[in-house]
């Protein structure tokens, strides 16, 4: 079997031709590939007889480890079920290990095998960051690419954390926040120099040569020079009061007060670690949960829990070996790792991220001191949250087989899809779809639809609805087709993620319960993957088999139908609709085929349970329509107009005072306006001209 080098990875990417049912599987299959297999570094994989990756592998010799799946002994029993699953294999050779172990997870999160550890993050982390687009540099919270000019500081565990210290970097600092056109708009300061918040640059309340001091102290301050910079303002502070100047150390007072509350918000800011991420694992239940926490500038910056799905039989020091190789295919690499056990390739990991970083990184054991504090108390952390993992994942089993027995279903559901609609007056309608499973809320599946059937009625909640579910179910199907006709083949994806048609996902910033904000509203865009039909009870299907729809027997008529039009008629329907009053705990339950609804027990937890799935989907259709609403309110039509810039746009508000004003104005009026030519006022009038036609 020739090889292929490095510079053949893509071509060696690309999916395989279907495979025939009969082909053989097993270490024959494997057996045949060895004597044309090189003694040297290389990635490997394995696929079934439906061409599908079942598992990708490293190796410091391919001709060696691949030998060793022919022995006939030895192997586990997840090692033995891989070997016999296996009809063909691929290789990609490579120049050192090192570059084999980043290969490898690269590949792993992009096929996602059934037989490695894989690492389940849908998100990217938070960062702030002080754009320098502008004379005068904006602080924000950042996710994604890091191509924008300006300086990034993270990364942080959660939105939540970029947002606290960002309010308070504003009191201390002063910094602006506003988006660059508002920042070239402003003809006045806004409330936030009202409040301090903002020193207003924008309106030259401040000086651009002052503004950029306070903006590199800020920087310092978040290199981790944080004691030199509340040393300077105690100083400040100090002088201003001898000069008898109060209210100049008053200020200086409140940025002191502002900056101890930035440092006392991190839980633990260990002396000796500048930057960091601390790894730690437990095992229990079958179970693995990492905590990964996250210290920059000698801050802890908050931490976040993983659950990485990996076979019963692995150890944690395998399954923390893998999990952290390709927790780093996508995310900067600290100057120092520390984990909480011996990984098997720790050396090698470090001379992999040490090429990816192109700056040296340690990955160490703390045995003794301050750093083996960090890794025991990352370890209660994670202890804990598995154990409340755990628990919550037996009460929400118990939930979902009393959901089966109340309504007479076949089995307990392992997905629950929830829909529901928000729009005023039919404006800025949208639906939504929330999932929920055995281990609660799947928020990385969560879906958006912007309602744009032109031939719709505002306000028609029929609809809305059938168009939401034949965009979320046709996708469904048309994949199931494909699947019967081309086994093995791959559904449409973008970037080797399944899509739904049409829909987005809740966006990334969703880290709590608060309403998701204007990211991402478009339909379609950045998409998480979905998991493919399960081969196995314990995967998480892309098919439900209970779908609720929020609303009464009209609602529950036009999804049959629509199921009916698809011909799907596995999947369990139910309608909730608000009882007499609207009083929860009254609820009135329409299944097909039956003339009288259902009614729960007022104390059942059932009852409490499908409650709190119902407003889980009101609260996410709801920030999702307020997302689109306030997106759309903020949308200035001079933009829209081509030739009108910061400095015409500034000039027509200051002149007529609102974009509706201007669209009101004749072209005298506009031509009037500094700035404006005739040509230019002829261009807006026709422009606002054609819009009311």
């Amino acid at each position: 079997m020739p090889t292929r080098d490095k510079g053949d990875a893509t071509a060696a990417d690309s999916a395989p031709a279907p495979a025939p049912a009969e082909m053989p599987t097993g270490p024959d299959v494997i057996a045949a590939y060895i004597k044309h297999l090189p003694a040297s570094p290389g990635v490997y994989r394995m696929l079934d007889a439906a061409g599908e990756v079942i598992y990708v592998g490293k190796a410091r010799s391919l001709k060696a480890r691949v030998s060793n799946y022919t022995r006939g002994n030895g192997h586990t029993n997840r090692i033995a079920r891989m070997i016999f699953s296996t009809a063909s294999m691929e290789f990609v050779t490579v120049r050192t290990e090192a570059e084999a172990l980043l290969l490898e997870a690269n590949l792993i999160k992009r096929f996602r095998p059934r037989f490695n550890v894989l690492l389940r993050d849908d998100k990217s982390f938070p960062y702030i960051m002080i754009a320098r687009d502008q004379d005068a540099p904006q602080i924000l919270k950042h996710r994604g690419a890091r191509n924008r000019k300006g300086d990034y500081f993270g990364p942080f565990a959660s939105a939540g954390a970029v947002g606290r210290t960002i309010n308070m970097l504003q009191r201390a600092f002063l910094l602006r926040s506003c988006s660059d056109s508002v920042y070239e708009s402003r003809t006045r300061p806004c409330l936030l120099y009202q409040i301090k918040r903002c020193s207003a640059p924008c309106t030259g309340e401040i000086g651009l040569e002052e503004y950029n001091g306070l903006v590199a102290e800020a920087v310092r301050f978040l290199q981790g020079e944080s004691q030199s910079v509340r040393q300077m303002y105690q100083k400040l502070m100090e002088e201003a009061a001898e000069a008898l100047e109060f209210e100049r150390a008053a200020k200086y007072r409140n940025r002191l007060w502002a900056l101890a509350h930035v440092t006392a918000d991190q839980a633990i800011n260990p002396e000796g670690v500048e930057e960091a991420d601390v790894f730690a694992a437990h095992q229990d239940g079958g179970q693995t949960c990492v905590q990964v926490f996250f210290f920059r500038t000698g801050q802890n910056w908050g931490n976040r829990a993983y659950y990485p799905k990996a076979d019963r039989s692995l150890s944690v020091e395998e399954v923390l070996d893998s999990f952290i190789a390709q927790f780093y295919d996508d995310k900067p690499v600290p100057r120092l790792i520390l984990v909480s056990h011996q990984i098997p390739s720790r050396e090698l990991m470090a001379e992999a991220l040490t090429l990816k970083a192109g700056r040296k990184v340690e990955i160490a054991v703390p045995q003794r001191g301050t750093k083996i504090g960090l890794i025991e108390h990352a370890l209660q952390n994670a202890r804990e949250a598995l154990g409340r993992k755990l628990a919550e994942s037996s009460s929400q089993r118990i939930l979902l087989d009393g959901l089966a027995e109340r309504f007479g279903l076949e089995r307990a559901p392992r997905r629950v899809e929830v829909f529901d609609n928000s729009h005023i007056m039919g404006s800025n309608a949208v639906g939504a779809m929330i999932v929920a499973g055995p281990d609660g809320f799947v928020k990385g599946q969560y879906r958006k639809f912007n309602i744009k059937s032109e031939g719709l009625t505002p306000g028609d909640d029929y609809a809305m609805m059938r168009e939401v579910l034949t965009r979320r179910f046709k996708r469904l199907v048309v994949n199931a087709t494909l699947a019967d006709e081309m086994p093995g083949a791959q559904p449409p994806t973008t970037d080797g993620k399944r899509l739904f048609e049409d829909s987005s996902p809740i966006p990334a910033e969703h880290d709590g319960p608060e309403p998701v904000d204007g990211h991402g509203m478009s339909d379609g865009e950045g998409l998480a993957p979905l998991e493919s039909e399960p081969d196995d009870e314990t995967a998480f299907p892309d098919r439900p088999d209970l779908v609720l729809i929020d609303g009464g027997l009209g609602q529950l008529t036009v999804a049959c139908e629509v199921m009916a039009d698809l011909g799907i008629s596995d999947i369990c329907l139910i309608g909730v609709a608000k009882g007499p009053d609207r009083d929860a705990g009254r609820e009135h339950f329409h299944m097909p085929g039956r003339e009288r609804p259902l009614m729960l027990e007022p104390r059942d937890p059932v009852l409490y349970f499908v409650q709190r799935l119902r407003d889980e989907a009101h609260r996410f259709v709801i920030g999702t329509h307020r997302a689109k609403r306030s997106k759309a309110l903020g949308v200035n039509p001079l933009d829209d107009i081509a030739g009108i810039g910061p400095t015409r746009r500034r000039a027509l508000l200051q002149h007529f005072g609102s974009a509706k004003a201007v669209s009101r104005a004749g072209v005298e009026d506009l031509k009037a306006v500094p700035g404006i030519s005739a040509e230019m006022a002829q261009k807006i009038y026709d422009f606002f001209h054609e819009r009311r036609e």
